[in-house]
């Protein structure tokens, strides 16, 4: 089993009474590394969806939907990103321990068919699903919903969505739209855990599978990822 960084220890899901610059966890320290263009490999974007820019900022124009993915496979890991929107009701997210042959011959404006979905959502979602279905949304939040997706399984941690496949956040940290949102990821022994914002929200344990490639998503509206970092762990 991994130890625990010592600035989470004893830090409880959704816990606000922490001292708010003890949850930030930037990523820097002994084993973390950037990830970068070189890191990464096309999978069913264009070769523009995705560019890499100095500063560790990484620009998605949100078209084809898809995804961007690792060269490598990850088990045991920290991760660190920073996140915004560009437009109102943006979608995008990350995808952990996607399985290599779930891409494989993946078409564009199609998403993985494994993986844990770490979901980064503009607040601004909502009206956009009402305007479009004329109903309330009830099976997301905009706040870091955990999921698996395709043949992946994963027992969310409560509370959950309606039909139970999700973690919902256990308390609303997003920030909105052109604002950075700092996301920090453990994942461990099948066991996925996000932090929004220096607070621990929702996740997930006996995740199947518990190895495979980190994903960018694109899903149809402009954002920026920035300053992020790896750390394996035993």
């Amino acid at each position: 089993m991994a130890t625990l960084p010592l600035w989470c220890a004893g830090v409880a899901r959704g816990d606000d009474e922490a001292p708010a610059a003890a949850q930030i966890h930037v990523g820097t320290g002994d084993g973390w590394r950037t990830l970068g263009e070189e890191d990464f490999a096309l999978v069913n974007t264009d070769e523009d969806t995705f560019t890499f820019h100095e500063g560790n900022l990484i620009k998605c124009k949100g078209t084809p939907i898809g995804v961007h993915r690792t060269k490598q496979e990850f088990e045991n890991f920290e991760l660190v990103v920073e996140w915004r929107h560009l437009e109102s009701g943006g979608n995008s997210g990350i995808f952990a321990w996607v399985d290599p042959a779930a891409l494989e011959g993946l078409e564009p404006d199609k998403l993985p068919r494994s993986g844990i979905e770490i979901q980064m959502l503009d607040h601004g979602y909502h009206d956009k699903y009402t305007a479009r279905t004329g109903n309330k949304g009830t099976f997301f939040t905009t706040n870091g919903d955990v999921f698996a997706v395709g043949q992946s399984t994963m027992k969310p941690f409560p509370p959950l969505s309606p039909n139970g496949s999700r973690s919902f956040p256990s308390s609303d940290h997003s920030k909105g739209v052109g604002e950075w949102n700092h996301y920090y990821v453990r994942a461990i022994n099948g066991e996925l855990r996000l932090w929004v914002n220096g607070h621990e929200v929702s996740g997930g344990n006996d995740c199947n599978p518990s190895k495979g490639c980190l994903c960018l998503e694109s899903e149809g509206a402009p954002l920026e990822f920035r300053n992020l970092r790896v750390r394996e762990l035993p």
